[in-house]
């Protein structure tokens, strides 16, 4: 389980990181209290901050400061985020797709509510008639598109 979310993490897969964005964008609340509930009391008691953003300052020339506990945040909540999104959305769909692959693959039937697959055969000859409907002209087996 924990490889496959490091692997969900480390692949740039684009529908994956959309279903993260907006996942996540829904989940912001949660996050937020376990971070406010949970996180912040246990900062205050280690760093006498009253959040991981006051945290572990380390001051700098000038009068800036380098926000460490900030940035350890943002990793806390990128994390808390992704394993939400990942499982309970992400490993449940794979495994109903490897599950219908591997049904396919066996010969078994499909489950109810699966759409039937279509052949290869199948599949070309409706991309032959749409390409002939597009172009105008007459089909292999003698009829004219749009008939």
């Amino acid at each position: 389980m924990l490889k496959g979310f490091r692997d969900f993490i480390m692949r740039g897969n684009v529908i994956d990181l959309a279903v993260a964005v907006v996942i996540g964008a829904a989940f912001t609340a949660v996050v937020n209290a376990v971070v406010t509930g949970l996180i912040n009391p246990v900062i205050s008691m280690f760093f006498q901050a009253d959040s991981l953003n006051e945290a572990m300052k380390v001051p700098l020339f000038g009068g800036s400061e380098l926000s460490l506990g900030l940035i350890l945040g943002a990793i806390i909540n990128f994390l808390v985020v992704a394993a939400v999104v990942y499982f309970v959305f992400v490993m449940p769909v794979n495994h109903v797709k490897q599950r219908a692959e591997e049904r396919i693959r066996s010969g078994q039937p499909p489950a109810a509510g699966d759409p039937p697959t279509p052949t290869e055969v199948e599949l070309l000859g409706q991309i032959r008639d749409l390409l002939a409907e597009q172009s105008g002209t007459t089909h292999t087996d003698g009829r004219h598109a749009g008939s």
